[in-house]
């Protein structure tokens, strides 16, 4: 049983940074990948960024050049630094892994993040 704890979310203002970081345990397999998803009211869950077990990394568009993921998916840690917050990205963030198995893949409980303008 994989379990993924986040830490880091809060309530910053408009123009200010949060660092989230997730740690897996529990599983003896390795990962594929580690993502970082988020879910707003009403919206549903968009992936935000990922990082690969070879260290390549992709964002949605909506946070390119704001958002900084890193992380050792072999270590199984993954962060998400955040900066230039806008309201827009007022959600809960969760932290995902993947195995090489496509049945394996796994969530963390959600940490909120409220950007006030």
């Amino acid at each position: 049983q994989v379990q993924l704890v986040e830490s880091g979310g809060g309530l910053v203002q408009a123009g200010g940074s949060l660092r989230l970081s997730c740690a897996a345990s529990g599983s003896i397999f390795s990962f594929k990948a580690m993502n970082w998803y988020r879910q707003a009211p009403g919206k549903q869950r968009e992936l935000v960024a990922g990082i690969t077990h070879g260290g390549g990394t992709n964002y949605a568009d909506s946070v390119k050049g704001r958002f900084t993921i890193s992380g050792d998916v072999d270590k199984k840690t993954v962060s998400l630094q955040m900066n230039s917050l806008k309201p827009e990205d007022t959600a809960i963030y969760y932290c995902n892994a993947q195995g090489w198995v496509a049945t394996m893949n796994s969530w963390g409980q959600g940490t909120q993040v409220t950007v006030s303008s």
